[in-house]
């Protein structure tokens, strides 16, 4: 008898329970199905318009993206194609020209830091939408200005440009895109490789067919930058990102932009000053692989055009792989295997240069390419080392404004080296030298934990 009552004392239990959540159910339908209290008959068709403009807005974000990056190298890149030329058009003298090779780096320490407070007062899009605005303007001053003087300030501009827009592009990814920053980050790292190697390869070819004038072949690329202009000009009003936090209360939205506008100690983290030196020993290997591996295979006996080809296979494979190590990287806990990966690219390739250069130069070349595939994977870390898009800011700033201070002596180092010793022993011997603490800070910076927490402490 009481296992009896039991059963049917258990069975109109679970028939009342589901009586009622068929009656909740069906109260969740209709009131889903009748407009809520404040309603409007167009409410539906505003929030489907809403969601096209976040659609077409996204999809600018990736286009002005692409566009940007592609931006970000051409105008030292092209220099540096024309640089003999310029400096007879312009009598520039040895040392100058030597300055001038030199400016990129302090300008992107120097104007880089300034990028968080612009992005804070007038949005990170209306700011690289500004970016973009001083690099044509530069460009296109720079070839006619007349004098030294005058082509320095104009090459000033348009670094100014790229610094703040080198600054930003991870914050605009880590805004528009919190859930794919691996993937965008290497769409990114990847248009900006395609931009450095294109501008290096066509500008001397493109100046010819534009009748010789190296005003004409350095001036040509702002167009690219104009370009680049055109899709952030709707966004310049956005000072927020394209999704996060559309469902929060009002007062909640308020707190969080509040605690995102908080300025970090961004020196207190361990994370940030290891992230800030892998960014410098990265960018140091960089421009010496860049301004001097030609040079060590033709001082090897390869043929000078052998050399530029060399030195052109060492930047393709930048485009492929920019776009795998940030997905990669993003899968991973910690990053540390991909710098340790790299590292060892980069100190087999230096012993290569020793001791065969020119027996293995193909496959040294291709070496150095894949340690130099250490930025993109910087600027992934940046990504994923801030919770909030303030804290990848303030981050990107601090590192790549430290990490290129870093260097600057680099380049000059191995030039000074190199002329005392009479080859290229000591200068290999402190590149690879450089490659150990590179390797040594990035397992550091790969670690999983984030700037603020570690800031707050």
């Amino acid at each position: 008898m009481m296992e009896n009552m039991a059963g049917e004392e258990t069975r109109t239990t679970h028939t009342r329970a589901a009586t009622s959540t068929a009656e909740r159910a069906e109260r969740d339908t209709a009131a889903d199905k009748a407009p809520e209290a404040g309603d409007t008959p167009g409410r539906a068709p505003m929030a489907a318009s809403a969601r096209s403009t976040r659609t077409w807005a996204t999809r600018l974000v990736v286009v002005g993206i692409v566009l940007s990056a592609l931006n970000l190298r051409p105008a030292i890149t092209s220099l540096g194609a024309l640089l003999e030329e310029v400096r007879d058009g312009l009598g520039m003298s040895g040392g100058v020209a030597g300055v001038l090779t030199s400016v990129p780096s302090l300008c992107f320490a120097v104007f880089g830091v300034t990028a968080p407070r612009l992005a804070r007062r007038f949005g990170p899009a209306a700011v690289v939408c500004a970016g973009m605005v001083a690099i044509a303007a530069g460009l296109l001053i720079r070839p006619y200005a007349g004098s030294t003087a005058g082509f320095l300030a104009a090459s000033a501009l348009a670094l100014m440009g790229i610094a703040v827009s080198n600054v930003l592009m991870p914050v605009i990814v880590k805004r528009w895109f919190p859930d794919r920053v691996g993937s965008m980050t290497g769409l990114y790292s990847m248009a900006l490789a395609l931009g450095t190697s294109t501008a290096a390869a066509v500008t001397v070819p493109m100046t010819e067919a534009l009748g010789g004038s190296w005003r004409s072949g350095l001036a040509v690329w702002a167009g690219l930058a104009a370009a680049a202009v055109l899709p952030w000009l709707p966004l310049v009003r956005d000072r927020g990102t394209a999704s996060a936090g559309e469902s929060a209360p009002e007062p909640v939205r308020e707190a969080e932009e509040r605690r995102q506008q908080a300025p970090l100690r961004i020196t207190r983290s361990g994370t940030a000053r290891a992230l800030a030196v892998f960014f410098g020993l990265q960018a140091t290997a960089a421009y010496i692989t860049m301004g001097w591996m030609a040079q060590i295979f033709r001082d090897a006996g390869v043929a000078a055009s052998t050399a530029g080809l060399l030195l052109a296979v060492t930047m393709v494979m930048g485009v492929p792989l920019a776009f795998v190590i940030p997905r990669l990287a993003t899968r991973l806990p910690q990053q540390g295997p991909i710098v340790l990966v790299l590292g060892l690219c980069g100190l087999s390739g230096y012993a290569g240069l020793y001791f065969a250069p020119a027996a293995g130069a193909w496959a040294w070349a291709v070496l150095l390419g894949v340690s130099n595939c250490a930025f993109p994977l910087a600027l992934t870390m940046v990504g994923m080392r801030a919770r909030t898009s303030a804290g990848v800011a303030q981050l990107s700033a601090f590192a790549q404004s430290t990490g290129y201070l870093i260097s600057i002596p680099g380049p000059l180092l191995v030039g000074v080296l190199y002329q005392h010793s009479g080859g290229w022993g000591l200068p290999i011997a402190l590149m690879a030298g450089l490659m150990l603490p590179q390797m040594a800070v990035g397992v550091l910076a790969g670690r999983d934990r984030t700037v603020e927490d570690e800031a707050a402490r």
